[in-house]
C-alpha cells in the first residue's frame, strides 16, 4: 500500500511528509521533486508568499545512495518565512530566546468559505489561527513532494501524468473539447495558466485581473490526464476498491475543490447513451495489450471502477479562495458583534497550483493501485510482474 501522512502549519518551521509503500530499488531524482514543487508555486494569480518561498524537499530517511530501500520515506520542506513567525507560532508558552517576528493578536473573525468557524467549533479553540494554519493550502506542498516520488515510480511502469486548465470563472474551453495528452504536456511549466487555447487563456487572465482590482477571487477547473495506464487497476468487487471512487476522494481532499468528474464528467448526464459509451474496436495500432481500442474516451479510461487501458482522465472544479481583500461580512467571536472577515495573505486565483496538487494526488492513487495489483517489495519484482501481466493479456485476446 502506498500511503502518506503530512504534518506542519502554514507559518510553522517546516512541513513534514512520510511516504511509505514505495518498493526498494527506485532511483530518486531530487531535482525532479524540486521541479514539481516549483510548478506548484507558479501560475497567474498567485500571491506574494510565492516570492518568499522557494520550496525544496530534504529527504531524511528511506533513501540511501540515491535509491529507495523499502522503508518509509521522510521529507521536510522548510518554511522560509519562519523567521517572521517564530514568536506567533512558538511551540510552547515561553518563546525561544531571540524569537523574531511580529507579536500578532488572536484571529477572531472567521472567513466565510474557510474552515475557520467550523474548526474553532470542532476543536474548542479561541484563536482561529489554531485552525487556519493547518487548514491552509500550504500543506499541499508536502503532497506534491510525495506525489513527485510516486510519479517516478509510475514512470518506471510507463505511466506519465500531465494536466491543463480548461476554465477560470466564465472563461473556458468549449464543452466536450478533448485535449490530447501530448498537447497538455507540451505546455511549459512557466505558462501563465497552462491552457491549450491562447485566446481562452487571455480571457482567463483578464478575469483574474478584474477580480484582483475589486478585491475578489476567482475559481476554475482543470483536467488531469495519465497515459500508459495498464488495464486492470482498481476493482468492482467492493465499493472502497473502485478506482474512480479513490481518485474522487483524493481530489476532493484538496482545499477548495468542490466537484470531481471522470471522463465527460457532468456532461455525460445530458447525453443519450449512444453519445456517451465508448465503442470497442480492433486496435490497428498495436499499442494495446488487449488488441482492442476505443475511438472515443468519454469514460476517462475507467469502467466499473477498473482501468480499461485508455488514458485516464479526471477533472476537478475549484471554488474561489476564501480570503478576500474586500472582505465579506462576518462576526467577531470575541464580542459576537458583526465585523468584516479577517484577511490573511492569499492568492487571487490558485487554480494553477491546484492542478499540480491534483497531479500529485492522482500519482499517489495510481501508485497505490499499481503496487496493489502487481505487488513486489522491489522494483525488479514489480517490473517482472507487470511484464507477465501484459504477456497474459496478449495471450488472452489473441485469436
Amino acid at each position: 500500500m502506498v500511503r502518506f501522512l503530512t504534518a506542519g502549519e502554514s507559518h510553522g518551521r517546516a512541513l513534514v511528509v512520510i511516504l511509505e509503500g514505495i518498493p526498494a530499488g527506485l532511483t530518486i531524482d531530487p531535482d525532479d521533486i524540486a521541479r514539481h514543487l516549483g510548478r506548484r508555486q507558479a501560475g497567474y494569480g498567485r500571491g506574494r508568499r510565492m516570492a518568499i518561498e522557494s520550496d525544496r524537499a530534504e529527504i531524511l530517511s528511506g533513501v540511501r545512495a540515491g535509491e529507495t530501500i523499502g522503508g518509509p520515506i521522510a521529507m521536510t520542506i522548510d518554511n522560509r518565512d519562519w523567521a517572521n513567525w517564530q514568536y506567533t507560532m512558538r511551540t510552547f508558552e515561553e518563546p525561544p530566546e531571540g524569537a523574531g517576528g511580529t507579536r500578532r493578536p488572536p484571529v477572531t473573525r472567521p472567513r466565510p468559505g474557510h474552515a475557520d468557524l467550523a474548526g474553532v467549533a470542532k476543536y474548542g479553540r479561541d484563536d482561529i489561527r489554531d485552525v487556519l494554519e493547518r487548514a491552509s493550502a500550504r500543506e499541499t506542498a508536502a503532497r506534491v513532494a510525495a506525489g513527485a516520488i510516486a510519479r517516478q515510480l509510475l514512470q518506471r511502469a510507463g505511466i506519465r501524468i500531465t494536466s491543463h486548465i480548461f476554465a477560470i470563472g466564465e472563461a473556458r474551453l468549449a464543452p466536450g473539447t478533448a485535449v490530447a495528452f501530448e498537447a497538455a504536456d507540451a505546455l511549459a511549466d512557466t505558462a501563465a495558466l497552462r491552457c491549450v487555447d491562447a485566446e481562452v487563456e487571455r480571457r482567463m487572465m483578464a478575469d483574474i485581473d478584474r477580480a484582483r482590482e475589486s478585491g475578489d477571487t476567482m475559481g476554475g477547473a482543470f483536467e488531469i490526464i495519465a497515459t500508459g495506464v495498464p488495464p486492470g487497476l482498481g476493482s468492482y468487487v467492493q465499493w472502497d476498491l473502485k478506482l474512480d471512487g479513490r481518485l474522487a476522494q483524493a481530489l476532493m481532499s484538496i482545499p477548495a475543490i468542490k466537484a470531481v468528474g471522470v471522463g465527460l464528467g457532468p456532461e455525460a448526464a445530458a447525453r443519450p447513451g449512444s453519445r456517451v459509451h465508448d465503442e470497442i474496436v480492433p486496435d490497428l495500432s498495436g499499442g494495446h495489450a488487449t488488441g482492442l481500442a476505443r475511438p472515443t474516451n468519454n469514460a476517462g479510461g475507467l469502467e466499473g471502477g477498473v482501468t480499461n487501458g485508455e488514458d485516464l482522465r479526471v477533472s476537478a472544479w475549484m471554488k474561489p479562495i476564501s480570503t478576500l481583500m474586500n472582505p465579506l461580512r462576518s462576526v467577531d467571536l470575541s464580542t459576537m458583534t458583526e465585523a468584516a472577515a479577517a484577511i490573511e495573505r492569499s492568492d487571487v486565483c490558485a487554480v494553477p497550483a491546484a492542478s499540480v496538487v491534483g497531479e500529485a494526488m492522482v500519482a499517489l492513487v495510481l501508485a497505490d493501485a499499481l503496487t496493489e495489483k502487481f505487488g513486489g517489495d522491489s522494483m525488479p519484482e514489480l517490473a517482472a510482474r507487470l511484464q507477465a501481466w501484459n504477456a497474459r493479456l496478449r495471450a488472452q485476446f489473441t485469436k
